[in-house]
């Protein structure tokens, strides 16, 4: 098990456990994180699972594929450096303490 930690738009935190090869996203709804929609279970065909990777994580996630990136362009929040989707982030071990903040507004 790794932990993520979301963090809303009003900045209060959610720390969710996470199993190892689940995504980012699958444990947020898993855990009814707010914000993290997920509608299409994963497939990478919406932008409704839209967060900001948190330093020093950005680095260590690595930046979206150009499939993500092109969802990315469609996202309703505000796109920055850091966005990714949180169901193209799969937990690992050196993972555990992620840290996302929760994109204010998803599809």
């Amino acid at each position: 098990m790794s932990t993520v930690v979301f963090i809303d738009p009003y900045g209060e935190r959610q720390t969710v456990e996470a199993t190892l090869g689940q995504s980012v996203m699958e444990a947020a709804v898993n855990h009814d994180v707010p914000g993290v929609v997920g509608q299409c279970g994963g497939s990478l065909a919406c932008a409704s699972c839209h967060v900001y990777v948190q330093q020093p994580w950005s680095a260590q996630v690595g930046g979206p594929s150009e499939m993500e990136d092109d969802m990315l362009d469609g996202a309703l929040a505000e796109r920055r450096a850091e966005s990714r989707l949180s169901c193209q982030l799969t937990m690992g071990p050196e993972l555990d303490g992620l840290t996302v903040e929760v994109a204010p507004e998803q599809l």
